[in-house]
């Protein structure tokens, strides 16, 4: 943006040409395309800012540290637990491998005697019932 020193008006009451509510006003350059800016010391709050930013940056710095060693607690603990469930999974096919072996070595006589003894109680609870309703 050019300007020269001899363009006038009124901004913001009155002010130099180019200057700020904030402070900021223009100065006379060497030559017409420049602009050199000078900061009233009185809203020179940027001191303060800055450091303010500086302590909102590092906290928000430290949330992120904390936010990615979570995520990589959460993530170890979930590789874990999937391996100890592909472990269980194993098992569990091991084991009913090994059962169905011993049913086919044993034979099938164990689902007869299941079947005699859920009859047999089925019975015993029919004739109690029987009793004790006289």
């Amino acid at each position: 943006m050019a300007a020269s020193s001899s363009r006038g008006g009124s901004f913001y009451g009155g002010a130099a040409p180019y200057r700020s509510k904030d402070g900021l006003s223009t100065r006379p350059a060497a030559s017409s395309d420049e602009i050199q800016l000078r900061i009233d010391p009185m809203h020179a709050d940027f001191d303060d800012e800055i450091s303010g930013l500086r302590s909102q940056v590092k906290q928000l710095r430290n949330v992120a540290q904390e936010i990615g060693s979570e995520a990589k607690f959460q993530k170890d603990f979930l590789d874990q637990l999937q391996m100890t469930v592909i472990k269980a999974q194993a098992g569990v096919k091991n084991n009913i491998r090994k059962l169905n072996k011993s049913i086919i070595k044993n034979g099938g006589n164990h689902i007869v005697h299941v079947v005699l003894f859920a009859l047999l109680c089925f019975t015993v609870v029919y004739l109690w019932s029987k009793v004790s309703r006289r």
